[in-house]
């Protein structure tokens, strides 16, 4: 088998069908970290409320090509790439127009693969090494659109009671998607967000999770943290915002093991 060349791209889904796990927080700074880390990335903003737009600080106003317009065949994903001011970093901004989407593609042919099919261009260039896509956190059709054009899903789980139980539906979608849609589609990792030492339930959250999923959660555990939480509010990453922080510090450590893990596939690929 001839070996795929390391800058090859590779389309990740940033999913969690339950709210507030840190998705879209996960989104922003793993972009940025994985910049910072000598990267090329493309983050789409899938998700209607435009959260990791805002977060990056492209406000309303200069969202004038939104992933609306690509979906709907308007425009290229070129045309609709954001610079964000990051190096190494680029978006494509998502607004509130995405809430109609479902019923404005109704019986479209290729519904499920319009990012995909959009995705194509991108996949042929070496301008990007990685494109994050974060997605609402429901089972709708942007999110079934962001696993068919995905290689892989990274999973931001909270580490609270109920962490388990969003993961199994999450799970049951991606089978789901594989059987009908995108059968090479992987679990790229599971990342434990808002992890706080002084918690015994964290503790055992992260416990029971490594316990079911082994090898698949990140080493790398993303701390509950002030900085990361104001950060978004100043339309900036937590890297950009506080680097020396403990926020900061984890994405980049995460970065780091994402970029680790893909090399590794890479290799056993060859």
């Amino acid at each position: 088998m001839v070996a795929k060349p390391e800058t090859a791209l590779r389309v990740l889904v940033v999913a969690n069908q339950k709210g507030g796990v840190g998705k879209t927080t996960t989104a922003i700074n793993l972009g940025t970290a994985l910049a910072a880390v000598g990267e090329r990335v493309l983050l789409i903003d899938s998700d209607p409320q435009g959260n990791a737009s805002t977060g990056l600080g492209v406000g309303r106003a200069k969202r004038t090509t939104t992933l609306y317009d690509v979906l709907m065949g308007g425009h290229s994903v070129l045309q609709a790439v954001v610079k964000t001011g990051l190096p190494g970093l680029d978006l494509i901004p998502g607004d509130a127009d995405l809430s109609g989407v479902e019923l404005e593609l109704g019986h479209a042919p290729r519904r499920s693969f319009k990012l995909r099919d959009a995705l194509q261009p991108v996949r042929e260039t070496a301008a990007y090494t990685y494109v994050l896509v974060d997605c609402p956190p429901s089972l709708n059709l942007l999110t079934v659109n962001a696993m068919a054009a995905a290689d892989a899903v990274l999973v931001p789980l909270q580490c609270e009671f109920f962490a388990l139980e969003g993961l199994t539906q999450l799970m049951r979608t991606i089978d789901l998607v594989r059987g009908s849609l995108n059968p090479q589609l992987e679990i790229q990792g599971v990342v434990l967000t808002m992890y706080d030492r002084r918690n015994t339930l964290s503790e055992q959250v992260a416990r029971d999770v490594r316990e079911h999923f082994g090898p698949t959660v990140y080493n790398t555990v993303i701390p509950r943290n002030v900085r990361v939480s104001e950060a978004p509010s100043f339309g900036k990453p937590v890297l950009v915002y506080d680097l020396k922080c403990a926020g900061s510090q984890a994405y980049l450590m995460l970065a780091r093991e994402l970029v680790a893990r893909e090399r590794e596939r890479r290799a056993q690929a060859a």
